[in-house]
């Protein structure tokens, strides 16, 4: 029987690519959450501690590092690709009221350098995810389908790396995936996913937080890194670290600093430029 989710709901992921809600957090929990964030903001400025939300901020942030090791979390994911999980990378999605930001349709594992397309990327709602705020749109059963090519737009307000997009998607088939603060959804890496501008009065936050069994691999480069949160490293096939227990430790900025540089090359492996 599956630790946290239904039988309905692992049916509906592997036929689907995702699934939700689930819920996780209660209210209380998730405005907590979203209040360390934001009195992080507060003492260290929005410019500054962007740098740290946007990727990896499970290697830097407290709250950031102990919501992607969730019990129930990891209960989640392990329904999904068994009980050796590794904690691949995290970020936090922010969407101001009016910004005009938005995320196109892509796939996550065309970016990534992962092979095979085995792991699961969690996304937890910190404020409401809805239509009007921008909430996550997906196209279902397109992860048992091919890799697909994407065009890189590099456009403005596009949060993606490269602006990377699939042409011609089929919007009518798209699922809102729709989440109070507190509940969480979890996505395959081939599933066609995107959001669009954020037209509500409150902040859209999210956390996501990509998980790998222990048999995948970084196939661009050099080794990667991850941090074991269940079970067993059979494999070896990345560099472990251990997770933070405080705030932009000096050790854990540095070596954020040189995990941003690997992961640069890794999305923009092919691309013509890069954005500063």
């Amino acid at each position: 029987m599956p630790k946290a989710l239904t039988p309905a709901q692992v049916a509906a992921y592997r036929r689907d690519g995702f699934c939700f809600p689930i819920d996780l957090l209660s209210a209380a929990e998730a405005a907590a959450a979203r209040g360390n964030m934001e009195a992080l903001e507060a003492e260290h400025g929005r410019e500054t501690l962007r740098l740290y939300l946007k990727e990896g901020p499970h290697y830097t942030l407290r709250f950031a590092s102990e919501l992607a090791r969730h019990p129930r979390v990891l209960d989640a994911v392990e329904d999904i690709i068994g009980p050796d999980v590794l904690l691949w990378s995290s970020a936090i999605w922010i969407k101001e009221p009016g910004d005009g930001r938005y995320v196109s349709w892509h796939q996550d594992g065309r970016y990534w350098g992962l092979e095979p397309f085995d792991g699961v990327s969690v996304w937890i709602a910190l404020s409401p995810a809805t239509e009007e705020s921008g909430a996550m749109r997906m196209i279902p059963g397109t992860h048992l389908g091919p890799v697909v090519d994407h065009v890189d737009t590099y456009a403005e307000g596009n949060l993606l790396t490269r602006g990377q997009a699939i042409p011609g998607v089929d919007e009518a088939r798209a699922v809102t995936v729709a989440l109070s603060p507190g509940q969480m959804s979890l996505h395959a890496m081939g599933t066609f996913h995107g959001s669009g501008p954020n037209r509500a009065g409150d902040r859209r936050i999210g956390f996501s937080a990509q998980y790998l069994p222990p048999h995948m691999r970084q196939v661009v480069g050099e080794p990667d890194y991850a941090i074991l949160v269940r079970g067993q490293d059979r494999h070896g096939h990345f560099l472990l670290r251990e997770p933070t227990t405080r705030d932009l430790a000096p050790e854990d900025t540095a070596f954020h600093a040189h995990m941003l540089g690997r992961m640069d090359d890794v999305l923009y492996n092919g691309a013509k430029r890069r954005r500063v």
